[in-house]
């Protein structure tokens, strides 16, 4: 088949090249967006006069058909056109002859993939930010049914101070709603039109770079040809957008993994979950396993296109077709992720009563008891150092510090009176930490509703 930039060679392209050098099978999934691109284009070309306007006319309603046959899957691609762009235009000039060959005036394939990318890339960032609302309603939905859940909160994955589930869930909510702030921040500067740019350095067609990004829906134009056409900032940076994403999936399906476990049965995953093939008492987090080692794709796509970019001169070469395989799975892999994680834990199941239990092993009230001291009068540091000892007798005891009877903690400060025992109850360290982002219940109710209004106006 004849190359449509073939003219100056002389031979066909070797077999294993074109399959080599072929795009088609991962960016055909650009179709609308090139298509729309075109569609733009060719509306400015007649318009500036610089193709016939029945011309023009004839591109756009023949691209039009082009996207109908596609979407009704009448349209098979070729590898030997290589791309998207040019299967498109193959299609094209094929069905209207010589008009179709006037679409690529005053365009590169260059400054074509850039406009492409970008159009598409912003339009699976707008599905992910509606996951990501969803994600976080869920969690906002679970939060507010254990308000009054206690649960050991930890440092170091050891028991540290009690918390509630759900200022627990809450933490997630503030993660993902950074995640929904950057991707939405990442959209302004992937939200820049790069046709017009050409190859690399423009054109001499006076083109309407503004009509088109307007008919686009952008909100400015590349204001330098050489970085119009080889900048995939926008790439990487949405990449490590989603990276963080699914390291916040990551980090709460590590815990969900941990809580699910005999050793702490703080959850139990539904019976949609699987089992094992050898051991009939299985019950396997198997979603939160998948979720947490997806994540370690997602990374690598990142470094990998950190790396394809690091050494590429300007302008476009090559390499930058890397570009489009590791950002299309990771948001594949995110898309994936993020609705069966919202049904996995919208469905498990919390076991309050061990969580209580949990977090009254551990000595997690042990700073309450300190700061009772500092209230009764004494220095944090003097404090600090008799609830250690009080530590080391409980531990030799066998006995958490709420077991300790008054003569025993009278041995340790004679300060201390019959009120310890309310003072250091599980609900008052809970809900005595009424500093704003604390976990005590009124603050955690206040945080909800917060975010119930700040979904709201989504």
């Amino acid at each position: 088949m004849a190359k449509l930039w073939g003219g100056r060679f002389q031979k066909s392209t070797d077999k294993k090249v074109d399959d080599f050098n072929s795009s088609i099978r991962f960016d055909k999934r650009m179709y609308k967006q090139d298509i729309k691109g075109s569609v733009a284009h060719a509306t400015m070309l007649g318009r500036q006069n610089i193709i016939p306007k029945e011309d023009s006319d004839k591109i756009v309603a023949e691209l039009k058909n082009i996207l109908n046959d596609i979407e009704d899957g009448k349209v098979e691609f070729e590898i030997d056109a290589e791309d998207i762009h040019m299967n498109i235009e193959k299609i094209l000039i094929e069905r209207i002859g010589d008009a179709g060959k006037r679409l690529h005036t005053g365009r590169s394939r260059n400054d074509q993939v850039a406009l492409d990318i970008r159009m598409y890339l912003m339009d699976e960032t707008a599905d992910i930010e509606e996951m990501l609302i969803h994600t976080l309603n869920v969690l906002v939905d679970l939060a507010s049914d254990h308000t009054e859940t206690i649960m050991p909160g930890y440092t170091h994955l050891q028991k540290a101070q009690p918390v509630t589930f759900a200022h627990h869930l809450m933490a997630y909510f503030e993660m993902f709603k950074r995640d929904l702030s950057r991707l939405r921040d990442c959209r302004k500067r992937t939200n820049v039109m790069p046709l017009g740019s050409g190859a690399l350095a423009g054109t001499t067609y006076p083109l309407d770079r503004e009509f088109v990004a307007s008919e686009l829906g952008f909100d400015a134009v590349t204001m330098n040809s050489l970085d119009g056409v080889s900048d995939r900032d926008f790439v990487i940076e949405l990449a490590n957008c989603l990276a963080l994403v699914m390291m916040h999936l990551s980090r709460f399906c590590e815990e969900l993994i941990l809580w699910s476990s005999n050793e702490f049965s703080f959850v139990e995953m539904d019976d949609a979950s699987t089992g094992s093939s050898i051991m009939p008492q299985k019950k396997n987090p198997d979603v939160a396993e998948l979720i947490r080692g997806k994540a370690g794709r997602v990374y690598g796509h990142l470094m990998g296109l950190l790396t394809t970019m690091k050494g590429i001169p300007l302008a476009y070469n090559k390499d930058m077709q890397e570009d489009k395989e590791p950002i299309f799975d990771s948001i594949d892999t995110v898309k994936l992720c993020l609705p069966v994680f919202c049904d996995m834990i919208a469905t498990m199941t919390v076991k309050k009563d061990n969580m209580l239990k949990g977090s009254k092993g551990g000595f997690t009230n042990a700073t309450d008891v300190a700061d009772y001291l500092v209230k009764k009068g004494l220095p944090f540091r003097e404090a600090h150092a008799v609830v250690g000892r009080m530590v080391f007798y409980s531990i030799e005891h066998d006995k958490a510090l709420d077991d300790l009877t008054m003569d025993e903690f009278k041995e340790f400060s004679d300060i201390i009176e019959d009120d310890i025992y309310n003072a250091i109850s599980m609900e008052t360290c809970v809900n005595d930490r009424k500093v704003i982002g604390g976990p005590a219940k009124e603050v955690v109710e206040k945080a909800i509703a917060d975010a119930k209004e700040f979904l709201a106006q989504q």
